[in-house]
C-alpha cells in the first residue's frame, strides 16, 4: 500500500524522483516545527555553523534548516529536483546545491559541523553512508537522519480497506497489510551504534496528521517510488481504484498520519 517506500538500496528507484520535481515539492509535506526545531538545537544550526545536507530533493527540510543563518552544502543526485531546491533556496547566499551521488561526491578538505539527511539515507549505498558521513564531519559533530514513516491514524479504515486495490494492482503487495501504529515501531540503530565513528546515539519522534483531498492524495502517491515504478496500466488502475474509494466512501477527503524519527549520532575522534 501507500505506506512505504522501497526500504533496500536500489538506485534504479531512487533516480525516479527527478522525473516530477514540481509534483514532488507541490505534493510531499513540509516537516513539522517540532522536528526543524529539534534538528537546529541537535546540529547548533546558526551563523558560522557548516553543514552538508545528503540528498535535500527540492529543499524540504534545507529551507527551515537555512533559516537558522547556518551554511549549507546540499548534495543532490537528480540535477531537476535540485534546480527546484536552487530556486527556493535563492534567499539565502549561504547555501549551496551540488549535483552528485553522495557516495561520489568529494567533500571538502574542513570538516563539516553537522551532516543531516531526511528521509532519504535508505537510498544510500550501506556500505558507504555511514562511514563517508563520519568523514565529513568533524570530531564532536552531529550527524542526523530523519526516517518517515505512514503510520496507523487519521482514516484509518481507508487506509484498511484500500489494501484491496493494492492486493488487485500492485503484485508485490503482501496480502493483508495494515498500517503500524508508532509505538510498535522497532527502530534499528544498530548501523550507527554497531560503527566505530559514532557514540551517542538517540532517537526522538514528531507525529504530524495531513488531510488530503482525492487529487492531492493521488498526487502525493504520484511522489512515490513504488507507485512511479509500476507499469502504466497498473498505476492506473491502482489510482482510479483508489479515487473511487475516496469519492464514494469518503466523501473525497482523507487524512494520513506521519511518523517522523529523528536518529542523531555524535562523531567519536576514531
Amino acid at each position: 500500500m501507500d505506506a512505504s517506500e522501497s526500504r533496500v538500496h536500489d538506485p534504479k528507484l531512487r533516480d525516479v524522483f527527478d522525473q516530477a520535481p514540481e509534483r514532488y515539492e507541490r505534493a510531499r509535506p513540509r516537516y513539522p516545527a517540532s522536528l526543524v526545531e529539534e534538528v537546529v538545537r541537535a546540529t547548533g544550526a546558526g551563523p558560522g555553523v557548516r553543514v552538508l545536507e545528503i540528498a535535500p530533493g527540492t529543499g524540504k527540510l534545507t529551507v527551515d534548516l537555512a533559516g537558522s543563518g547556518c551554511a549549507i552544502t546540499a548534495v543532490e543526485i537528480g540535477p531537476r529536483m535540485a534546480a527546484v531546491a536552487r530556486r527556493r533556496l535563492a534567499a539565502f547566499p549561504a547555501v549551496e546545491v551540488v549535483v552528485a551521488a553522495f557516495e561520489e561526491w568529494g567533500p571538502p578538505p574542513e570538516p563539516f559541523d553537522a551532516v543531516v539527511c531526511a528521509t532519504a539515507f535508505h537510498w544510500l549505498d550501506p556500505a558507504v553512508r555511514t562511514p563517508k558521513a563520519a568523514r565529513s564531519l568533524r570530531p564532536g559533530g552531529l550527524l542526523g537522519v530523519v526516517a518517515t514513516h505512514h503510520v496507523a491514524g487519521g482514516s484509518e479504515e481507508f487506509f484498511a480497506e484500500v489494501q484491496q486495490c493494492y492486493e488487485r494492482w500492485d503484485p508485490a503487495t503482501p496480502p493483508g497489510l495494515r498500517q503500524t501504529r508508532e509505538a510498535e515501531l522497532a527502530t534499528d540503530t544498530t548501523e550507527f551504534t554497531g560503527s566505530p565513528y559514532f557514540t551517542d546515539v538517540t532517537v526522538g519522534g514528531h507525529a504530524q496528521e495531513i488531510t488530503y483531498t482525492t487529487e492531492q492524495y493521488l498526487d502525493l502517491l504520484l511522489t512515490y517510488s513504488n507507485h512511479r515504478a509500476l507499469a502504466r496500466p497498473a498505476r492506473h488502475g491502482l489510482l482510479a481504484c483508489v479515487r473511487a474509494l475516496i469519492d464514494s466512501r469518503y466523501d473525497g477527503v482523507v487524512t494520513k498520519r506521519y511518523w517522523h524519527e529523528l536518529i542523531t549520532a555524535v562523531r567519536t575522534d576514531a
